[in-house]
């Protein structure tokens, strides 16, 4: 994607491609932050730290497509490009992005900026959605407007606020015995700058007990857990507590697929970790996955990911690491 169509991708979701207001200031702290997780990260992939929910995410290469599943999470970049692919829309991820993810979202990820000189760089925060809620209650949240038709996944601008917080975060894998105490209070003040932000709408919406979002996000939690079941959306609409029309339009809305697309999801990117990691074949891991016919998962594994089973875990552990399961992953 060309920076024209990179830009107009950004829009399309939100975030100006011109820089004004706090922007210098920013801009600024944007390279600290940058500095800072590579003082702290030298692998590939993604790295836990000593504080907990809290990694770290370097690429010095350009990828291929890949499948990956987001967790909740917030993630904020420092250097670098990345494309996320969900049902068909792209978000561009660069150093001015911040990402939130507030749904599990089986996703097509590629890492389109980074090199040896100036890889790709970005922290990762786990959301801890009842910490979320204790803060929700208090009283200066209780009057904001929930967003309907929220979506999964949102993306804006870093603004100076959150990230001095997320630096001062950082900041404390300098000083280890400060961790117990302080982290837990950072990471309340991250979330504090995200429900003050663009994103917070978003976020509110999947956090607050009873919306429509919320209750959509408890199905699709069940059909995480259980993707290898048989799909039946009546009793999805049932976990959600809706009727099932209305069910599928905010599961649609929330994560830009339908349930079916979603299972699909999930079922192959699942069944290509096994096959990865543990060398499953083609047949032992549709069928570990849920899919009754070897054939159909072959046909929609190619669809998906441009090559037959076995060709690809074979590229794949020829060229990329090991893929992993949570918020950022390859």
């Amino acid at each position: 994607m060309n920076i024209e169509a990179a830009n107009r991708a950004k829009k399309a979701h939100g975030i100006s491609a011109d820089p004004g207001g706090d922007e210098g200031q920013a801009i600024a702290l944007r390279s600290d932050l940058a500095r800072r997780i590579a003082a702290h990260i030298q692998v590939e992939g993604d790295q836990v730290t000593a504080i907990p929910g809290l990694l770290l995410f370097r690429r010095t290469a350009l990828t291929s497509c890949y499948s990956a599943t987001y967790e909740p999470s917030i993630i904020v970049y420092g250097q670098g490009q990345k494309h996320v692919n969900i049902g068909g829309a792209i978000y561009v991820c660069d150093e001015s992005t911040v990402q939130l993810t507030s749904i599990d979202m089986p996703v097509i990820s590629q890492v389109t900026q980074a090199s040896e000189e100036k890889p790709i760089l970005a922290l990762i925060l786990k959301l801890d959605m009842a910490s979320v809620r204790e803060i929700l209650s208090q009283e200066e949240f209780m009057s904001s407007d929930v967003c309907a038709g929220t979506r999964g996944m949102a993306i804006s601008k870093s603004t100076p606020e959150l990230l001095t917080s997320c630096i001062r975060l950082l900041d404390l894998l300098d000083t280890p015995r400060d961790i117990p105490f302080l982290a837990g209070l950072m990471q309340r003040e991250i979330v504090y700058r995200l429900l003050r932000s663009s994103l917070g709408k978003h976020l509110r919406a999947i956090a607050t007990l009873g919306e429509q979002s919320n209750r959509t996000a408890k199905a699709v939690v069940w059909l995480k857990e259980n993707f290898s079941k048989p799909l039946r959306v009546e009793e999805l609409a049932a976990v959600a507590k809706m009727s099932v029309s209305t069910f599928h339009q905010h599961f649609r809305t929330l994560t830009q697929m339908s349930p079916l697309q979603y299972q699909k999801r999930m079922r192959l990117h699942m069944a290509r970790v096994r096959m990865m990691t543990e060398g499953l074949d083609a047949a032992s891991a549709a069928f570990e996955v849920g899919y009754e016919s070897a054939s159909q998962f072959n046909r929609e594994y190619h669809r998906l990911f441009g090559l037959p089973p076995m060709r690809d875990v074979k590229a794949r552990q020829r060229v990329e690491v090991e893929p992993k399961l949570h918020a950022i992953n390859g």
